[in-house]
This record gives C-alpha cells, structure tokens and sequence, in this order.
C-alpha cells in the first residue's frame, strides 16, 4: 500500500471559491461533517476576480424588473440550449442568496434611501448587478469564508486532486498530495462536491490564474462522468494588453456599466456599427440615449457596450484585424470622457472603480480618469462542464456532484455578465444540501487499494526518466495551439489541426522527465496539471468540431450563421469504453409551456 495520510468526512468539497465555500456552508448546516480542499490558499480563489457584480432581480433600482426578466435575459443570452430548468432556478433563487449574503455581513453599496444598489451590465435589460464597488466577488469570498470558519469546516489547503476514488460507479472520495511537501492524502466521503472552477490556462491570453487548469473538468471525465457544452467558451472583450506582463488581466464590465465607451485607433465609437437585429429594440443608436441608460434613465435603451459579451468581443477582434487597433493590438476602452457629464468625474470614477483605478495606475502607469484604457479580449469563462441534474446539482456519477464554472447548464451558449456570482451561491447551496442527504442515506464505500496503489505509481513515474521533454514548453505549445487554432473564430481546417498538435503534445507528455524531488517541485505541479488541460482542450476541440454552426461563445468562420438542428441539441463529450472521447448531440428537454409565455412576453 501507498504510503498517504488519510481522512474521512460525510461530505467532501473540493475548491474553496464561492460555489464551494457555499456548499460546505449549507453541508455544514445539515449536521455532517465537512472537508473543504484547495489548491492554492484559503481566500485566494478565483471568485475574487469576478468584480463588476452579483446579478439578482432584487428590483432595488427598477422595480419592472422580476425572476421572469432575469429568466428570459439568461436564456437570450444563452441562445436558448440552456437547461431551462437551471436558469428558472437561478433566476427565482438569486435574489434570497444575495439578501443571505447581506445577512452574513456581506456590505454591498446602497440607494439613497439605503437598499441594495444595482448597475447595468451586458445583455440584462435592467439594472440588475448588486455590487461592492468594483471588489464585488472579494466581498463574496470574505464573507462566505468567515462564515465556513465559524461554523469549524476541516479545510485543507494546497492540495492537489489527482483522481476521484469510485466504489463500483458511485464516487466515494479523492487522492492527491500535497503541493509543498509533495505527500500524498487520501480523502474518503460518502458524498464528494466539486467546485474546481474553469479552464482559462488552456489558452496563452486568459483572466484565470494558474489555478485555472481545467482539474475538475478532466478528472469527472476520467472517472466516468459526462461533461456538456464544452465547445462554449466565453473570451471576455476586456482584458489588459499592455504591458506584455499584465496581458488577459480582465478589466470588468462595470467600466462599461458605468459609462466607459469602447473607440478604435480613429477615435471612432465602432460599436454603433453592429448591432443584431435581435437587440436593436433594445439598444441605443446614439451616444445620447446610451449615456441615460447608464445613469439610471427607465425610458432610455442600452449603449452598444453593453451587448453580449461574444458579440463585444468579436466587434474588437474585427477592428483590430482590419487595422483599427490601438498600438498593442487591442482597442480604447474609456471611462476618462465622463468628465464632459460629470463634475469632479476623477472622484466619482475611484469610488465607483477602485480595483480599476488601482490596477492601471500600479501596472501600467496610466491614470484612468484622464486617459483611455487599451484592452483586447481574454479568455475568462467556460460554460461548458459536468453534466448535472438541474435540482440536485448531482452528476452523471452517484455520490458525485458539482457546481459554478465547473458545472454546466445555466449559461447555454454564453453567459452573460454577473450570472457567475449568483450562480455560484444558488447552485453551490443546492449542491451542498443534496450532498449532505446523499451522505446521510448512504453508507461507506470501500476503497480499491490496488486502484490508489496505481495511481501514485502513475504520478511519479516522471521522476524515474533521467531525460526528456520539458512541462512547461509544452504547456506553451498547448497554449498558443488553442489559441490560434480553437480561439474566438474558428474554422474546420484549424481545429483538426489542433487536433493533430494535441494527439502530438499527448505523446511529448509521457516523455517528461523531472529532476529534484517531490517537495516544492512546480515542474512536477506543471506536469499533472497538463495531463488536464489536454483532456479539456480535446473536449473543447471535438465539440466545436461537433457543432456546425455559430452561436454564442462559439463562432465558426466556415458556419456563419445559426442552425435551426444545433438549437435543439446539447453536444456531450464522455470517456468511451476504448478509452477515447465520445461527441454525441443529446436532446434538449421540451420547455414547459409556462415559461414559453415568460420568454414571449419578455422578447
């Protein structure tokens, strides 16, 4: 048997950012025992980027707004392959999470007359962002993490999940090791949540830092669970370009929320330029009447910055291409212009954008209350992620649940900005509470110790090469492939060609050699991490391959437009008995006829 230190718990929670810290709140207050893991520190989780806001219909700011709106504006956004289900949830169960939050001591910013304040942001009709300045997921995480403490959640940190431990098909807990010293731990749970978050380090250009490998995607897919929807991948339209060290560092919505403006190199507002018929009732066609919808104005419609983010994203691609860039090969986001409207706008822009204001002027020495931002799009979101039931939050696997980005479902096709926030506490909740059950109904499994026995060999088995191929050369290789290749537009041709680079890179990684040993070994971390990243780019690749058309997040060049075929279908990527990745299109669920009415009557 491996030598590993072990440990038992009803419930185990892997990731600690919202969605998990959630979930092992509502387990903890079932009255079962609870382990919480991360991979990196407690705190530092990758919520605390998510900054423009939580999107509630809490109705503070426009009181036409309701669950219904948020339902309908999350389907549009998801070009309707959402699970319906989800997004009904969500959208009824947002605003009690977010008066929760509140409740925990979570300090949101206020009305005059002391509610919970809302801003704009992309494809929501009203205001309808709570938010705490420009920090809004840092709040989240401090609160739900001083409530996880309070209540004496076992948590363990830098922790790395190697494999999920099953029981005949159930999943009954996980092995890793420990990322300083390099020791391995063995967690068994009668029931397991993952919370693991997204895949942005797939890709060279990202928001996501290095926790982003795609761990929780790749290990439910190795165990036997289905993953759906994985060709969807969101590029945030604004992300630093300049310096190159601070390149995909995301710039939040709420710039544009609160008025910021996107100009080409020409000084020209391109995004009057393209607007999809689909939000032209919707959207302002001059700078007037957009500049009152950012400033509270019921009547007036949305600016152009404030579409989709795909659509955003795609628009800056095009200006770029075509010449129309700024020098680094981004485009000017500005919030500087409000000056025109606003006395004393540098004040109002650092106490409405801190984080911003902050970030520019430390990393890239420019004063965003005077001077415009150069951004480009970064890779920031997957909606694609382990197929689950829309109630419980459960797997394909029993025992095994998951929720928030690793999760997949609510978003469809794109998601839209301040869904993450509120999905992560609405479904993270449900995942904890439908956990703790399952581990109250549910007895011991048993472990395969032949099975844990492997895989510790298979994990070292890069130490005992005295020569070989590089990790972190291939991780780059990996990188600029899916950026190119399977990036915001995509055809055919380039797509098997990643197809071919990944099978290729898949071969260079069994040859890696690593030298030292098992305590403080980033090489050894950047190893089991790409084992990962392939299996989720394969996923990205194949299903995109899949999909012959062009809707949301996923945007063929050789498939332009939508077809009526893909609109019914969700496209699901699972482990074959030959091993190799199945594509296979399943069915959408029939809408009921009731929220059919709540989509026509809010077109």
């Amino acid at each position: 048997m491996v030598e590993c230190q072990r440990y038992k718990h009803d419930v185990l929670v892997i990731g600690a950012g919202g969605a998990g810290l959630r979930a092992a709140i509502e387990a903890a207050n079932a009255g079962v025992s609870v382990g919480l893991i991360c991979k990196s520190l407690l705190g530092k989780a990758h919520t605390v980027m998510a900054e423009g806001g939580v999107a509630a219909a809490l109705a503070n700011v426009d009181d036409r707004d309701s669950w219904k709106v948020h339902f309908a504006d999350t389907m549009r956004g998801g070009q309707y392959v959402n699970n319906w289900r989800m997004a009904e949830i969500h959208a009824k169960e947002a605003p009690d999470r977010v008066r929760e939050l509140e409740a925990w001591g979570a300090v949101f910013d206020r009305t005059k007359d002391g509610k919970i304040l809302q801003r704009n942001f992309g494809g929501h009709k009203y205001p309808r962002l709570a938010h705490v300045g420009d920090r809004t997921g840092l709040e989240i995480i401090r609160t739900l993490q001083d409530h996880a403490i309070y209540l004496g959640i076992d948590v363990h940190m830098e922790f790395t999940t190697v494999s999920l431990l099953k029981d005949g098909q159930r999943v009954i807990g996980v092995f890793g090791y420990d990322r300083e010293r390099g020791r391995f731990k063995l967690f068994q749970a009668k029931a397991v949540v993952f919370a693991t978050g997204g895949i942005g380090k797939a890709y060279r250009i990202t928001s996501n830092s290095w926790e982003s490998t795609g761990d929780g995607h790749a290990l439910a897919y190795q165990a036997g669970a289905e993953l759906i929807d994985m060709e969807f991948v969101q590029f945030h339209p604004t992300g630093m370009v300049w310096p190159p060290s601070v390149q995909g560092i995301l710039v939040t919505e709420g710039v544009r929320g609160e008025g910021g403006i996107l100009r080409n190199r020409e000084g020209k507002r391109f995004m009057f330029d393209d607007i999809p018929d689909i939000y032209k009732n919707q959207t302002a066609d001059n700078e007037e009447e957009g500049w009152r919808y950012t400033q509270g104005d019921k009547n007036a419609r949305r600016p152009p910055e404030l579409l989709t983010r795909d659509h955003v994203a795609r628009c800056i691609v095009r200006e770029i291409k075509e010449g129309r860039g700024s020098p680094h090969g981004g485009v000017f986001l500005d919030i500087a212009w409000i000056k025109e409207r606003i006395p004393n706008s540098a004040e109002h822009i650092k106490r409405k954008l801190p984080s911003m204001y902050h970030q520019f002027k430390q990393l890239a020495d420019i004063d965003i209350t005077k001077e415009a931002m150069e951004i480009g799009p970064t890779t920031h979101y997957i909606m694609g992620g382990i197929r689950v039931n829309a109630d419980t939050q459960m797997s394909t696997l029993p025992g095994f649940f998951a929720a928030g980005e690793c999760a997949a479902g609510i978003n469809g096709a794109n998601r839209l900005g301040g869904n993450s926030l509120s999905d992560i506490i609405v479904f993270g909740k449900r995942a904890g509470e439908y956990a703790a059950k399952f581990a109250k109904e549910a007895g011991e499994g048993t472990i395969d110790e032949k099975e844990v026995d492997d895989i510790a060999k298979r994990v070292l088995e890069p130490f005992d090469r005295s020569s070989g191929e590089n990790p972190f050369q291939i991780q780059r290789d990996l990188q600029v492939a899916m950026q190119d290749l399977v990036g915001i537009v995509r055809t055919q041709k380039e797509m098997l060609t990643a197809l071919e680079k990944i099978e290729e890179l898949k071969e260079r990684t069994k040859k890696i050699s690593i030298t030292g040993n098992r305590e403080y070994n980033p090489s050894w971390h950047t190893t089991l991490d790409l084992n990962n990243l392939l299996i989720v780019s394969e996923a990205i690749t194949r299903s995109a391959l899949e999909r012959k058309e062009s809707r949301g997040g996923h945007f063929r060049d050789d498939y332009p437009k939508k077809d009526e075929v893909f609109s019914k279908c969700n496209i699901v990527s699972s482990k074959g008995f030959d091993g190799k990745m199945q594509i296979v299109n399943v069915p959408i669920p029939e809408m009921p006829p009731e929220l059919k009415q709540v989509i026509e009557e809010n077109k």
